[in-house]
């Protein structure tokens, strides 16, 4: 049952104004929308842009990127250095940022891998060395990804990771309008692996090193999902980017909605410049999207949902390291790691490759695949996957429940998704 107020805000909108083109007028809604966003920002963002998803975010911000530097004389700035083990979307653009081999598979032949470039994940639970502590290992990959910089030239690089309308001094919506990018906390490939402390700040230096502009992807992680508005706020040690991604916790799944926020330094860039966000699509902040997306962040607020979020986070958490982890549990050798943050958990399992490509192998299903099956036959969704720690070994799971949840909903989707996979360890394993 959807709610009350998001139902009203879009009835009204649709009977007040269903559409409007955006490249040639703004809407309420939208304006509203992006003053919200912008407010809440504590000074990170100066501008924006709306699209109507998560990929359509991405690829925009690609653009986004790459005309910033056209507009500041730097044209030869061309490569983008994302992270292996990434997703960024389902695009031919963003699939080429992205690093989920099994999503790439199909378009291999026709990605462009002159331009797109990858380093190591900060995946800490797998890739950190036993001899070496966590600011060691953030040392580490931070020198990889400024030798990656030498090695493509430090000037080419754009970032290590809209539609034709001017940016005007009013509005802070960009319309119609290389980099370091990255997901601040990695969300399907490898199942929720929030950064190590200092990392995003580490990783932000090299870019300004190096004069890239330093992106982050937060279609999952943000806009709520954390228990922060933004995923930074929790795990960026102070680190803001120059331009970021947002799209799921938008909208909360009422509307097709994303969007793209960029600092001041961008938006001075692309204003001093053309003036023209050179990006476009026919349902670009439109309206009832932005008038759903609105009162979603408006109940947000007035319902105290963040607080609410990292509460009941905290309590699912407990719960899964009790029921999962506990000696008796005929799980308990097989999970790897459990970690989250707010409304964002994943539980990763650890299956010994003679029993997961074993027994299983007669139905060509490994254990994510088929827990994920499981889950949904004894009515809980999530999502399960297969391979997350480097394309085999791994198995993984998401719970991403409301942010309204209470404390006796998250006891029963522990309850449902512990009873699910025992019963597979059970059934397959054992």
């Amino acid at each position: 049952m959807g709610n009350k107020r998001v139902i009203k805000a879009i009835k009204d909108q649709a009977e007040k104004m269903s559409y409007i083109y955006n490249a040639q007028c703004s809407n309420e809604a939208a304006e509203e929308l992006a003053h919200l966003i912008i407010e809440q920002s504590k000074g990170a963002f100066a501008r924006l842009g709306f699209v109507s998803g998560g990929s359509e975010a991405m690829e925009g911000v690609i653009k986004l990127a790459r005309q910033y530097f056209y507009e500041t004389n730097e044209p030869k700035r061309r490569n983008f250095i994302a992270r292996k083990l990434s997703y960024h979307g389902n695009t031919i653009g963003t699939l080429e940022l992205s690093h989920h081999m099994a999503r790439r598979v199909p378009y291999e032949a026709i990605l462009d891998h002159e331009h797109f470039h990858h380093v190591s994940p900060a995946y800490a639970k797998r890739y950190q060395k036993p001899n070496e502590t966590e600011d060691d290992y953030v040392k580490r990959l931070a020198q990889e990804l400024d030798d990656k910089f030498k090695e493509l030239g430090p000037d080419t690089v754009i970032a290590c990771k809209f539609l034709l309308q001017l940016i005007t001094q009013n509005s802070p919506i960009i319309y119609v309008l290389h980099e370091v990018v990255a997901e601040t906390v990695v969300g399907a490939t490898a199942g929720v692996v929030p950064p190590p402390k200092g990392y995003l700040k580490a990783m932000k230096r090299v870019c300004e090193r190096h004069g890239a502009l330093f992106i982050l992807d937060e279609v999952m992680s943000g806009m709520g999902r954390m228990g922060t508005m933004h995923g930074w706020e929790t795990y960026g040690d102070g680190a803001t980017p120059d331009i970021q991604a947002v799209a799921k916790g938008l909208g909360g799944g009422y509307a097709t909605i994303g969007a793209v926020l960029l600092n001041k330094r961008v938006a001075d860039g692309i204003k001093q410049g053309s003036g023209w966000w050179q990006h476009g699509h026919t349902y670009q902040a439109h309206p009832i999207a932005c008038a759903a997306a609105l009162e979603v962040q408006k109940i947000i607020a007035d319902e105290n949902l963040l607080q609410n979020c990292r509460e009941t986070g905290k309590y699912m958490k407990e719960l899964l390291i009790q029921k999962l982890q506990s000696p008796n549990s005929p799980a308990a050798p097989y999970v790897f790691d459990i970690r989250g943050n707010g409304g964002f958990w994943g539980i990763e399992f650890d299956i010994p490759p003679e029993q997961d490509f074993g027994r299983n192998m007669r139905m060509r299903k490994r254990f994510g695949t088929l827990l994920q099956a499981k889950t949904m036959e004894k009515g809980l969704i999530c999502i399960a996957m297969d391979g997350g720690a480097d394309g085999v070994r791994g198995s993984h799971a998401i719970l991403a429940p409301p942010y309204n949840i209470t404390r006796e909903g998250v006891e029963e989707i522990v309850d449902l998704f512990v009873d699910s996979v025992e019963e597979l360890v059970n059934e397959v394993l054992l």
